[in-house]
C-alpha cells in the first residue's frame, strides 16, 4: 500500500483545525468554498481544453462523453447555470452518436448515455425526447418496478448458482465472476453488488436478506486484511489496493449499508476501520480521479460523515480535497484517460463540486 500512495502530510483531525474548513453544523467557510470555486473554475477550463484531443468514439460514462454530461449535469444542480446543462446536451448529444449496440450496462454501455440525455432532456422540459431515450432502454416509457424486482431475483438467482457451480456454499450462499476473477471491491465485485441488493429502493424480500445477502456480506468481512483493507479478488493475498474499485474505499459503502440494515456495531466498526486505511494510504500515486484516485476515495469519508455526523470525517474529506487543489503537482501518473470521468480531471471536479454541499455529496453513478 505505502508504495502506491504518498505519505499523507496531513495533521488528522481536532476541533481547532477544523474550524478552518467548516462550522460547527458542516457548513463550509466561505473561504474554503471560494478556494473550492475557484478550482473548479480553473480545471473546468483545463479540461475544455483536453477534451478537444479525446477520443471522439468514447460515448460511456466511465471513460468517454457521457460522463462529461454526468459532469456539467452535476454543477448545474449545484450552482442552477443554465450555461451548464446546455453543456450537459452538448456532450449527451455526442454520447448518442457513439451507441455501440454491443453492452447495456451503465458506466460502459449504451445504458449510459440514454439514461443521462433522459435526465438532460427532462430538465430542459422536452419530455419527448426523454420518453424517447427510456423507450431505447426498455421499450417502454418509464422504468416499472417489477423490472428493477426481475433484475434482482436474477442477480440473487445467479449469485446462488454461481456459488453451488464453484463449490463456495459452505462458506457464502452467492458468488459473483468477472473476467474469471471472484472480485470483491465496489466497481465490479461483491461489495458493490451487495450495496445495492441491500438499497430499499430495491424491495429485495426480509427472507432473502438475511438468508442470501447478510451471509453474504459477512463473508467478504471475511476477507480483511489485518490492516482493514479488502483483496482486489478472492483468495489474493495482497494488500495493495486502496481504491474505490478494489479496497477499502469500494467496501466501505457495503458495510454502511450492511449496518444501516441488520443494526449491528460490527459492521460500523468495519467501515470505521475501512476510513482509518483510506486516510494513511488513500492519497493515491495513481492519479486524482474517483475510479483509482484521491477524489474517490474520499467520497468515502463523506459517506460515512454522512452516516454518522462525526466531524472527522469531514475534515479528513476537506484535507484530501486540499490535496486535490494542488492538481498536477505531486508526480501523480497520467491517467488514460486523462479528462474522463472516472478516471481523470472530470471526477475530481465533480468531488470538488460536491464538496460544497457535504449533506448532499453521492459518488456518481454509485451511490444512491
Amino acid at each position: 500500500m505505502a508504495q502506491r500512495a504518498f505519505p499523507n502530510p496531513y495533521a488528522d483531525y481536532n476541533k481547532s483545525l477544523a474550524e478552518g474548513y467548516f462550522d460547527p453544523a458542516g457548513r463550509l467557510t466561505p473561504e474554503f468554498s471560494q478556494r473550492l470555486n475557484n478550482k473548479i473554475r480553473e480545471l473546468l477550463q483545463q479540461m475544455e481544453r483536453g477534451l478537444k484531443s479525446a477520443d471522439h468514439r468514447d460515448g460511456t460514462a466511465y471513460t468517454g462523453w457521457t460522463g462529461i454530461a454526468v459532469l456539467y449535469l452535476h454543477l448545474y444542480d449545484v450552482f442552477g447555470d443554465p450555461a451548464y446543462l446546455q453543456m450537459a446536451h452538448g456532450y449527451v448529444k455526442q454520447s448518442l452518436n457513439c451507441l455501440s449496440k454491443r453492452s447495456i450496462t451503465f458506466l460502459c454501455g449504451d445504458a449510459g448515455p440514454l439514461a443521462v440525455a433522459a435526465v438532460v432532456y427532462h430538465k430542459m422540459s422536452n419530455e419527448k425526447q426523454a420518453e424517447d431515450c427510456i423507450t431505447r432502454n426498455f421499450g417502454v416509457e418509464k422504468i416499472p418496478q417489477r423490472h428493477i424486482q426481475q433484475v434482482c431475483e436474477t442477480v440473487l438467482t445467479s449469485g446462488e448458482n454461481l456459488a453451488r457451480k464453484r463449490n463456495f456454499t459452505a462458506k457464502t450462499p452467492l458468488m459473483y465472476e468477472w473476467y474469471q476473477e471472484y472480485y470483491v471491491g465496489a466497481a465490479h465485485g461483491l461489495a458493490g453488488i451487495y450495496y445495492f441488493l441491500m438499497q430499499p429502493s430495491l424491495q429485495v424480500s426480509h427472507a432473502m436478506l438475511h438468508s442470501l445477502v447478510k451471509p453474504s456480506v459477512n463473508y467478504v468481512c471475511q476477507l480483511k486484511f489485518p490492516s482493514g483493507n479488502y483483496p482486489p479478488c478472492v483468495g489474493d493475498s495482497r494488500d495493495l489496493l486502496v481504491h474505490w474499485c478494489h479496497g477499502a474505499p469500494g467496501v466501505i459503502y457495503m458495510l454502511i449499508q450492511a449496518y444501516k440494515v441488520f443494526k449491528e456495531e460490527q459492521y460500523l466498526n468495519d467501515a470505521y476501520q475501512c476510513a482509518d486505511v483510506i486516510w494513511q494510504h488513500g492519497l493515491l500515486k495513481k492519479g486524482y480521479g474517483l475510479c483509482h484516485g484521491t477524489a474517490g476515495n474520499a467520497y468515502a469519508f463523506l459517506a460515512l460523515y454522512n452516516l454518522t455526523q462525526d466531524a472527522k470525517y469531514l475534515y479528513r474529506a476537506c484535507k484530501f480535497a486540499e490535496w486535490c487543489l494542488d492538481y498536477g503537482d505531486h508526480g501523480c501518473r497520467t491517467p488514460d484517460t486523462p479528462f474522463s470521468l472516472f478516471e481523470g480531471m472530470a471526477g475530481t471536479i465533480y468531488f470538488l463540486a460536491d464538496l460544497l454541499v457535504p449533506s448532499k455529496a453521492r459518488f456518481p453513478a454509485f451511490e444512491l
